[in-house]
């Protein structure tokens, strides 16, 4: 049994103004929203949620907000923590834990590559510090170096608080290594891994197309929990087609996590949403919107029709 509930977890990302101040009112549009299409697992300050780029008083800021407009029964919301140091994450986490945030989401130290002594006390120190809180490890390419089902099955024998994980890249071998392997975690997964992980055991989604087509992403996620194998390939190979069609117009790259992320809220939510980046990061524009909302066209049938099974998105 795992440590932390199968759900879908769906990322917030934060409007920025001109100033580059918080847009405080999109914000908690954005949180109402969200929680209004049934998602009750939610985080900010992910890498879309540009927690690698936020500085102190922004991140104090975001993070009232946040616990203000997520502070209702049956909600989990949850804080994302980047930083080079145990010392600058603790930091963090500690701003988070005293606004009354108990579930937060690590990644490792990035400057240089964890060997496997400091992978452990990295897991030891933070996740220590905090005996009374929830961690989730975003394990990502970023950070260099991907953790695998073993190194998690070490970890989790000494800190008992580390309950999930976030993983959207790797296919069939990762998912059942993750699962396998290291099956007293939660593994959230993208759209294009949670079909292959689905099929070796309990995993999540991580959603990246909450915001875009809730209907869906619930769909999708109902599909792997039945191990419906039919309905949830055929989802899969969807969400595919859509994320090739959808990027193929807009400027090339490389952009930033976020900059995806924001464009997919101002699609799906919030017309309104601005799409800039803390700077330096580019972020798509105007014309990236409108090439964005012409490849959509094709998909309106597909986003706008109801769950097949007819269901109501399951609250975790």
């Amino acid at each position: 049994m795992p440590r932390y509930p199968q759900a879908v977890l769906v990322s917030c990302p934060v409007p920025w103004d001109e100033s580059y101040a918080m847009n405080e009112e999109l914000f908690r549009e954005e949180v109402r929203l969200v929680l209004a299409a049934g998602f009750r697992h939610v985080y900010v300050f992910g890498t879309g949620g540009e927690g690698y780029a936020v500085d102190t008083a922004r991140f104090e800021r975001v993070v009232g907000v946040f616990r203000e407009a997520t502070a209702q029964p049956g909600v989990s919301a949850m804080v994302g923590v980047i930083g080079l140091s145990t010392p600058a994450i603790v930091e963090r986490l500690r701003i988070a834990h005293d606004a009354g945030f108990r579930a937060f989401q690590i990644s490792l130290p990035s400057w240089g590559p964890l060997n496997d002594d400091e992978l452990l006390r990295f897991f030891g120190d933070v996740c220590g510090a905090f005996p009374d809180s929830a961690f989730l490890n975003y394990n990502l390419p970023r950070t260099k170096r991907v953790l695998r089902g073993a190194d998690y099955a070490r970890i989790i024998q000494v800190v008992p608080n580390l309950v999930a994980t976030k993983t959207t890249g790797g296919g069939l071998d990762s998912g059942e290594d993750l699962v396998r392997t290291a099956g007293e975690l939660q593994h959230f997964m993208g759209e294009g891994n949670f079909a292959h992980g689905s099929m070796f055991g309990e995993c999540s989604l991580l959603s990246s197309y909450g915001e875009l087509t809730p209907e869906r992403t619930w769909e999708y996620f109902g599909a792997g929990r039945r191990r419906d194998v039919g309905r949830l390939f055929q989802l899969q190979t969807e969400f595919q087609r859509l994320n090739t069609d959808l990027w193929k117009p807009v400027r090339p790259g490389p952009h930033m996590d976020g900059a995806f992320d924001k464009m997919l809220v101002k699609l799906g939510m919030l017309e309104d949403f601005p799409l800039r980046l803390l700077p330096p990061y580019q972020s798509f524009d105007d014309a990236d919107y409108r090439a964005c909302r012409q490849a959509l066209e094709s998909y309106a049938e597909w986003l706008a029709q109801p769950a097949l099974d007819g269901r109501t998105p399951p609250v975790s």
